[in-house]
């Protein structure tokens, strides 16, 4: 589950954690070049019972500062909405809960080195992937792979300026929060992080030398989903949801189809209310027949989407 385009889905909480908590950065990049502003039409889906509204917004976890995605249906339906709803507990409460798995589950014993695991190709690969991600070698020097690989595919990502703060629903969660607006979610931090946790030391270091390898390629599978997700081209996102879980089905079972299972069954007692939700979770679980539309759509939901239009 190394590629970048599987673990955007989840980095969201790691990133904001790790790359903007007390660890240090080492030749940091040089400040985001002032950009002009590019203006965003992603989909938006809404969900109709008889007493309840559910609006559907795609979140990409990690975005450009310069977009916005802001439109006269999507600020409507934000005003609108009572409820909101994340993945997983964001702000204070996130970090804390982030903070908490890590020190239980992230770090390696102190007599071991995360580079004495790796054999020589993968020392070098390391000390690449180090100086690409601008991340502090001594920060990582005792954290599980799993861990270290969060931290510098999203160290990566932020030298491209694709920054958490800029993410989706990061950018909702300040919104509903300036707002006072009733906050829910769907699974907890822990839920979260465990999914990129092998349960196995020897897979588990595979996995690392595999993200290695891949993080000098995989930017540019990036640019095309912001592209689709953007320009409210859903059936794009699904193909390239698609084509990053192909090798890997088993991962599109854990990350994303036996997910949306558990959340639909949740948006169904939702829908039995009187509320008017706005849900964001990845852009992933809203794409294609085992996106949360379609399933809903299934159980006879009226669903209805709104994309490409301003």
């Amino acid at each position: 589950m190394a590629k970048i385009l599987r673990r955007i889905w989840l980095v969201a909480v790691a990133a904001g954690l790790f790359l903007h908590g007390p660890a240090a950065a080492t030749g940091a990049p040089e400040s985001p070049p002032v950009l002009a502003k590019i203006k965003a039409h992603p989909a938006l889906w809404t969900v109709h019972s008889r007493t309840a509204t559910a609006y559907l917004f795609g979140s990409i976890h990690l975005l450009p500062p310069n977009l916005d995605w802001h439109s006269r249906s999507i600020d409507a339906a934000l005003a609108a909405s009572d409820v909101f709803v994340f993945e997983a507990p964001l702000g204070d409460a996130g970090q804390q809960q982030s903070q908490d798995f890590v020190r239980a589950n992230g770090m390696l014993p102190a007599d071991t080195s995360l580079p004495s695991l790796l054999d020589g190709q993968a020392r070098q690969d390391y000390r690449d992937a180090v100086q690409a991600a601008h991340v502090s070698p001594e920060m990582l020097v005792h954290m599980r792979p799993w861990l270290a690989a969060i931290v510098l595919e999203s160290g990566v990502m932020e030298a491209a300026h694709y920054s958490p703060t800029s993410g989706v629903d990061r950018q909702v969660y300040a919104l509903a929060t300036a707002e006072h607006k009733s906050i829910e979610t769907f699974e907890t931090v822990n839920d979260q992080l465990a999914m990129l946790m092998p349960k196995k030391q020897n897979l588990e270091v595979e996995e690392f030398d595999a993200t290695l390898k891949e993080l000098k390629t995989d930017m540019s599978e990036v640019g095309p989903l912001v592209d689709a997700w953007s320009e409210g081209r859903v059936s794009d996102v699904a193909k390239l949801m698609n084509k990053a879980f192909a090798s890997t089905p088993g991962a599109m079972k854990l990350l994303i189809d036996d997910r949306n299972a558990r959340w639909v069954q949740r948006m169904a007692g939702m829908m039995a209310g009187h509320h008017i939700y706005f849900i964001t979770v990845g852009a992933g679980h809203l794409a294609g027949p085992r996106g949360l539309p379609a399933l809903l759509a299934a159980r006879g939901y009226r669903v209805d989407l709104s994309a490409r239009k301003p």
